[in-house]
């Protein structure tokens, strides 16, 4: 899996690289390679790097190395010119994430993990065992640290006479049983979602005694990555938001079915042909998993340049993806990597605690909305950061071409929240609805549309699933993305029209996100002072924020109250807004 040098021609990165991969799962491929076909000749050398990644597992906390990125205290990017940095976390369990997918050589040293012999592991799939009756496998295109890709020739069925990519994954490589588990997820995942005109299309998996073969549509015009450099480094502005417009469609639709990629970058985005307008898809999805909407994953899965920063802190989602999006639109729209180091741990550190570059060449000569859609994106707080069907309903994105908007999974999770608030709590969020842009709004119209009012203009909670069961595939069992919805529509609750709808899928994060937060919060206070503000009891808006009997209540919450009226204060609103219930629905 090459990293994208993202740099322009006229500025090449130093040959010492290291280590920049964080990951590839047990049959993640070479990108450009196991998912898809050769890519064409590549542009001019550039640093040497393993053109495979491997996978980490939750590595010890942070705390336990000294070095570690979690305790550094970068503040920007880091020059070229720094000390040498700390060793690699990821040194210390390198050893650990070879015995997970059984490449462990015999006399390699190891951290005991207790991981499982190759000893009467079920390496039977299921699959159907005529590959070689139905396929003429031909010359190789790719290879990966747990598989290779080859071309192929379809000799019989609907395909018969139609070029495909095969990817072949050795049995013999898979030792443990979650090697094996990672294969089986591919599939599910590939078979599940295929059908999105920016996805790789998945035909069929087979197996026999040796291998599993995974059957899918050969793309023939290369990676994103050979085009960015082609193009001297980067893409003009308009060029790049049809470049992100498509990476979104598929993000969007991927993460409302459960389903997250994690290793998102230009190497794992093939063109259909070599024509300079053809279709771009995602491949290699050897990495990807599900997860369930109120549930978050702890796997540090990626590559390190394109890593999120709670990827790093073991706790992520969807949102990881949404990063990777952001530094692709970065390297993009100006040619070179918004985080940068020599070694995989600066890289890290990098990550978490340095900010994007927007001031040198070109930043100053690109757009407004441009810049603000990528800070929106690289925003550290997984929780400011934009949505897949948000950033597609960006004034950047869609200012220029007709945009299709998914549903989006964010809207039912804050609508279960909004539903479990205290009146005083919706009061607020209606308040601070009221103080929407016309953009801002834009976003929750096309929600409220897509959730199908009825035609007095209201939507029941019924509406959520009706909406949910239309965009659904297989891969919602999995995720478990239906019995949270369910969970849902199983609240008696009335029905919604638009200006609760707003109130209740406003993510306050995302607004205190914005440049124009504190403009919002004092516009929002002022109504909600004339319209819902009333004097508070202090045992109430402690079980509102779920403060239990023994926290004393008076200090805690003395700011939070106008001593005069006895009436929240701006400090207390603000608070108030993120208040979590006590009337909290149990997780699925």
């Amino acid at each position: 899996m090459g990293l994208c040098h993202g740099k322009s021609a006229a500025v090449q990165e130093p040959a010492e690289e290291e280590e920049t991969q964080v990951a590839a799962g047990a049959a993640a491929p070479a990108a450009g390679g196991d998912d898809g076909v050769a890519s064409p000749a590549k542009a001019p050398p550039t640093p040497k790097q393993p053109k495979f990644s491997f996978y980490l597992p939750s590595p010890l906390p942070p705390s336990s190395y000294k070095g570690s990125p979690a305790n550094s205290s970068v503040a920007s990017t880091p020059a070229r010119k720094r000390p040498f940095p700390p060793p690699s976390p990821a040194k210390h369990i390198r050893a650990l994430l070879a015995r997970r997918h059984g490449s462990v050589k015999p006399n390699e040293a190891s951290i005991p993990e207790g991981a499982e012999p190759d000893l009467g592991l079920d390496k039977s799939f299921g699959y159907s065992k005529h590959f070689a009756a139905k396929y003429d496998l031909g010359r190789e295109v790719g290879r990966g640290h747990f598989g290779y890709t080859c071309a192929a020739k379809a000799k019989k069925g609907e395909l018969k006479g139609e070029d495909v990519a095969v990817k072949v994954i050795p049995k013999a490589k898979m030792t443990t049983a979650i090697a094996i588990e990672d294969v089986r997820r591919e599939v599910r995942i590939l078979s599940s979602l295929t059908g999105h005109s920016n996805l790789v299309q998945f035909y069929d998996a087979f197996e026999d005694e040796e291998n599993v073969y995974v059957v899918m549509e050969l793309l023939k015009g290369g990676e994103l990555l050979d085009r960015i450099l082609a193009r001297g480094g980067k893409y003009s502005e308009e060029d790049a938001k049809v470049v992100i417009h498509q990476i979104l469609s598929v993000a969007s639709f991927c993460h409302l079915q459960g389903v997250v990629h994690r290793d998102l970058k230009p190497e794992n985005f093939l063109f259909t042909t070599k024509d300079e307008n053809s279709a771009l898809k995602v491949i290699d999805f050897g990495l990807s998993d599900f997860v369930k909407p109120d549930e978050r994953l702890n796997d540090i899965v990626g590559s390190a340049y394109y890593v999120a920063p709670e990827v790093l802190h073991r706790s992520y989602g969807t949102e990881a993806d949404m990063w990777s999006i952001g530094v692709i639109a970065y390297i993009l729209l100006c040619g070179s990597r918004p985080f940068w180091a020599r070694t995989e741990s600066g890289i890290f550190r990098a990550v978490l605690k340095a900010d994007p570059n927007f001031d040198e060449i070109p930043w100053p000569t690109l757009s407004a909305e441009a810049k603000d859609f990528v800070r929106r994106l690289l925003n550290k707080d997984y929780r400011k950061r934009m949505t897949a069907a948000q950033a597609l309903c960006h004034p950047w994105i869609r200012g220029t071409q007709e945009v299709k908007i998914n549903l989006d999974m964010i809207i039912y999770r804050l609508m279960r929240a909004y539903i479990s608030s205290s009146s005083l709590r919706k009061s607020a969020l209606r308040a601070l609805a009221k103080t929407l842009t016309i953009d801002q709004l834009f976003y929750l119209k096309e929600q409220f549309t897509l959730l199908g009012p009825n035609k007095s203009g209201h939507i029941s909670l019924q509406n959520m699933k009706t909406a949910l069961m239309k965009n659904s595939s297989g891969a919602m069992n999995d995720s478990r993305v239906v019995d949270f919805v369910n969970s849902i529509c199983n609240i008696p609750y009335g029905k919604f029209d638009f200006e609760e709808f707003a109130a209740s899928a406003i993510s306050v994060y995302q607004m205190e996100g914005l440049e124009s937060w504190e403009q919002h919060a004092q516009q929002a206070y002022e109504l909600f002072d004339k319209e819902g503000n009333r004097p508070i009891v202090i045992e109430e808006l402690a079980s509102e924020l779920g403060l239990g009997p023994s926290v004393p209540l008076h200090v805690v919450l003395k700011d939070w109250i106008k001593h005069p009226d006895g009436k929240l204060s701006f400090l207390g609103f603000t608070k108030l807004l993120h208040g979590v219930s006590s009337r909290t629905i149990p997780k699925v």
